[in-house]
């Protein structure tokens, strides 16, 4: 490179090079721009002559014809500008599947003929409706997979885990945790060889889908309550058997997973009795507090409702069962006999061979240690310990032969084959289930009762007594299976009476379907009908009265339950009453598209998660906001992944949740509050009080109801709760509904007020009422134990004057008034938490604990076992990201569960307007309410405050003013 030609910055400063100089040759020649005012007509000739003269653009080169030019002006041409689709999406894109569940679609080779099985739902004797229940992870899903395999000889378990063939849904088998209760039908045979149809529903162990055990409990007969024998009676296991006990069922027990007694606990067979004693015992209790009868109901092996097992090795027995066992490996035994002296302080003497209460010599063991549980352990111990030296033998003398690849299994497997050719099936399940658990006919007089809300002396009635096949269709859904693209759903339900028959023509009843009000009702087709097998479905043509069936084509009107009847011809039917569950929904999301305009895909998605969820609820605020309201953060999560990838397939954003509030009051109301209709001839004076304790929940849970005559009524309220004999018999009305937490009184004297006037406006008063508490002043949720009073009214004497426009708004005005007057207070939800965590760890869970506002009520080792329960109370608001926060405080050695509990006032003043709320600041404990109340508002699009001058008229602003002055000035 030449230097002289650069400059030090590597500029050129040598001779002109030669493009340069061509380049403003080729500039000087160009036209120079006219900036004069006659440059319009030079322009003309420019156009007309020389066109190469002007500069064109490049994008107004023409390089080519135009496609008229080339084909003529009468042909349409069209031209695809480029191609707007991405390089990696293919050309023709494959049809997507969607396919959410697991399903077979051919029918499996079973051990009974499906025409069989078909056959047997004709005789209602011979079939039984069980739920399984249990805590989470007590073996429910694995235990049906033993049936399954019992009763499908060509499933195959897989090494690790079981097949949990009833958990059909993907998401189900992603989590490892039954999500959606799933029936199944199978034919089994008892201990003396005769068959029975078995139609038995697995459901979910997680506290926070107690929603679908209810569902599953209102379609059967009788549960069996599964017990993990090493962690004993749990939170779940309680609240089921309570419930269980309120809906009418037949309580038996299945203790499970006694293989952990002795491979993970190694307890001693001795210990083990006191072990599997000490539940029995425990579930005993439970049964005498929740069962009012005379009788309590009781559960003890003897009696053969508890059963024992080991899913996971395919073991199932009761006392009956195992002796049978005896029975026919040495002969001359009557096992039946045999079997009642297998428990309890029984010991065998083998010198007089005979059973007696005290035990012959102090090393004596009992004998259900000595005839079930040593024979158990000694299988186990040669399976796991001297599988090569004694085990062929052991087998060899019990019968039991195995191939030479199978001796060489590992270990489980092993146990699992030897175990089940030694039990055999599960005849002693059966046998439980027969004896215990009623047939469809045996309890439909009970469940008819318990379920129908129409009267039980009409015809109708009495065929669903009868449990009769011949009679007029009654048939009852709960639940709705979505089909395995998510896109419709299949309704199940149970046969009352009559028989369905595939592409019949029927009557949907929804739940607010009344004799008088017939708007919820649709005539509909039903499609197909199928038994229901989780993985599989059985067509059938038709299904008789005791049966549980599948149905197609009538999902489009229901919504959670309904009742399913004839078409024709049926006037005076009733629905059965919709579920009862025994927790409430009180955490709330609120949920928007992305996209705006992805808006109704969102709603028909939130439409269908409404029928797939049995306790969801979906509603609309004032603001235009979706709110999403789920018993626990496990439960919305689901409820989430199914509204994002199965029913709408759009992104949904998710407000951050929050839980429901209710609002009460604390005192009476400290004046009397009055409001005038807006046509000044009416006048409403009301108090406010808080109710008795305890009184709210009676309510709730139906001890008391307001359809009762008034002298029962009345009754009620002077003996448990101490009112006067006046206040008793004129209560008004519950709200916001017939089981709602707040009373109406008429505190009126006749005296006074004109009766029959006041009782002329009485509904028009109620419904004000109801709509007042079920949206109260501070903040739009519902009003919570508190008693309206009328105290004086002035009615209009003319009917016009005395309209419902008129007087039900103000009967709510005046209801706010006073409600405002007592001071009011806001209530928040409580969760019980149970925590399991090993004893070093139970500080840490107290730490996480008093950090979010909760207090222990229980600490105390689990009998038998390493670990602590840890019982608790903490507000749901707080509750959020709570098991996260205790996994990581204890190394994920603690497991926690929470359930809705109860309502607890919140601490602080609603209306206190000395506060201020800081953003992103945490308020001390007195001022909660005040936030709660401010950010619920602003998150509802209300006012920031509560203006409570808004409820009163003018004359009660004066009176207000003239007591205020009164209080102010001392006279």
């Amino acid at each position: 490179m030449d230097a002289d030609l650069y400059d030090e910055f590597g500029n050129y400063i040598g001779p002109e090079l030669e493009s340069d100089s061509d380049d403003e040759e080729s500039e000087e020649e160009r036209p120079e721009p006219q900036l004069d005012g006659d440059d319009d007509d030079d322009e003309e000739p420019m156009e007309s002559g020389d066109i190469s003269q002007a500069v064109v653009l490049h994008e107004d080169k023409k390089y080519y014809p135009t496609a008229e030019e080339v084909y003529g002006p009468d042909v349409e041409t069209i031209v695809h500008e480029e191609d707007t689709q991405p390089l990696t999406d293919p050309i023709i894109a494959p049809v997507k599947q969607k396919k959410f569940t697991m399903t077979e679609q051919e029918l499996p080779v079973t051990t009974y003929d499906m025409e069989f099985l078909a056959d047997m739902m004709d005789n209602a004797e011979l079939i039984r409706n069980v739920t399984l229940a249990g805590h989470l992870h007590n073996g429910k899903t694995s235990f049906v997979d033993c049936l399954m395999e019992q009763t499908h000889p060509e499933l195959q378990a897989k090494e690790d885990g079981g097949i949990r063939y009833t958990d059909t849904l993907f998401t189900e088998q992603e989590r490892g945790v039954s999500i959606k209760a799933q029936p199944v039908t199978l034919v089994m045979p008892d201990s003396k060889g005769k068959h029975y149809l078995m139609n038995i529903m697995d459901t979910p162990g997680h506290v926070n889908f107690s929603d679908e055990v209810t569902a599953s409990f209102r379609l059967s007969d009788g549960v069996v309550i599964f017990v993990d024998a090493a962690e004993g009676v749990m939170l779940n296991t309680e609240r089921l058997i309570k419930h269980a006990i309120q809906e009418q069922l037949a309580v038996t027990i299945c203790i499970n997973k006694v293989d952990r007694l002795v491979l993970e606990l190694k307890l001693p067979p001795a210990d083990a009795y006191y072990k599997l004693r000490n539940i029995i015992t425990e579930i005993n209790g439970i049964l005498s507090v929740f069962s009012d009868e005379a009788e309590p109901l009781m559960v003890s092996p003897l009696l053969g409702n508890v059963c024992f097992a080991s899913s996971q090795y395919s073991v199932c027995f009761t006392l009956q069962s195992f002796a049978k066992i005896y029975a026919d490996t040495y002969g001359g035994i009557e096992y039946q006999e045999f079997a009642k002296r297998l428990w309890g302080d029984i010991y065998f003497n083998p010198k007089t061979r005979k059973f007696t209460k005290k035990s012959p010599v102090s090393t004596a063991q009992r004998s259900f240690v000595e005839f079930i549980l040593e024979p158990m352990y000694k299988l186990f111990a040669q399976v796991v310990g001297d599988v090569d030296s004694t085990l062929p033998g052991v087998l060899d003398e019990l019968g039991i032969h195995l191939t030479k690849e199978e001796m060489k299994m590992n270990i489980r497997p092993l146990l699992k084959l030897v175990c089940s050719k030694f039990f055999g099936d599960f005849t002693g399940l059966v046998d439980m289930c027969v004896k215990h658990i009623p047939s469809p006919v045996a309890i439909a007089k009970k469940k008819i009762e318990h379920l129908y809300t129409g009267p039980m002396d009409s015809d109708l009635a009495d065929t669903m007594v009868e449990c009769d096949p011949e009679g007029p269709l009654m048939l009852h859904t709960t639940k709705m299976y979505s089909t395995e693209d998510g896109v419709s759903f299949h309704a199940f339900g149970r046969v009352m009476s009559g028989t369905i028959n595939a592409n019949q023509e029927v009557r949907i009843l929804g739940e607010n379907y009344t004799i008088e009000d017939e708007e919820d009702s649709r005539i509909s087709l039903v499609g197909r009908l199928w038994i229901s097998e989780a993985r599989y479905k059985i067509e059938v043509n038709r299904v008789p009265a005791g049966n549980w069936v599948l149905i197609e084509g009538v999902d489009e009107p229901i919504v959670k339950t309904a009742t399913i009847t004839e078409s024709r011809g049926l006037d005076e039917v009733y629905i059965f009453r919709p579920l009862k569950f025994n927790t409430s929904s009180v955490i709330k999301i609120a949920v928007e598209p992305v996209n705006p305009s992805e808006l109704p895909k969102m709603l028909d998605g939130l439409r269908k998660v409404n029928k797939s969820y049995p306790l969801i609820t979906t509603k609309v605020e004032e603001s235009g906001e979706h709110v999403v309201l789920g018993t626990g953060e496990l439960y919305l999560d689901c409820v989430m992944h199914d509204l994002r990838k199965m029913y709408s397939e759009i992104d949904i954003k998710v407000a951050d949740p929050v839980v429901a509030f209710c609002e009460t009051v604390v005192e009476t109301s400290s004046l009397k509050c009055f409001a005038e209709t807006p046509n000044k001839k009416n006048k409403l004076t009301m108090i406010a009080e808080p109710l008795e304790k305890g009184l709210a929940e009676d309510i709730e849970n139906e001890v008391v109801q307001i359809n009762w005559n008034r002298k029962r009524l009345g009754e009620f309220f002077q003996t448990k709760y101490d009112w006067d004999l006046l206040a008793a018999r004129s209560i008004w009305a519950f709200g916001p509904d017939a089981t709602g937490p707040n009373i109406l009184v008429d505190d009126t004297l006749p005296s006074e007020v004109d009766k029959a006037l006041l009782n002329s406006v009485k509904d028009s008063i109620v419904q004000g009422f109801q709509w007042g508490s079920r949206e109260g002043p501070l903040c739009d949720e519902p009003i919570r134990n508190v008693k309206f009073k009328i105290l004086d009214a002035v009615i209009a004497g003319e009917p016009i004057h005395r309209g419902g426009g008129q007087i039900i708004p103000t009967a709510r005005r005046v209801a706010y008034s006073a409600f405002l007057m007592a001071t009011p207070r806001l209530m928040e939800p409580y969760c019980f938490v149970e925590v399991q965590a090993p004893a070093d760890c139970v500080s840490a869970v107290y730490t996480v604990l008093a950090r979010r506002r909760g207090h222990v009520t229980q600490d105390a080792p689990v009998p038998g076992s390493p670990l602590y329960t840890i019982k608790a109370f903490i507000p749901a608001i707080d509750s959020f990201g709570f098991e996260t926060d205790l996994r990581t405080h204890t190394q994920g050695q603690a497991f926690c569960l929470s359930v809705f509990h109860h309502w607890q006032i919140v601490p602080g003043d609603p209306l206190d307007k000395s506060i201020i709320i800081r953003p992103l600041e945490p308020q001390p404990a007195m001022h909660l309410a005040r936030e709660f109340m401010i950010k619920t508002r602003r998150r509802k699009g209300l006012s920031e405050d509560v203006s409570i001058n808004k409820f009163f008229d003018d004359p009660m602003l004066l009176e207000l003013a003239r007591q205020d002055v009164m209080l102010n000035y001392p006279m």
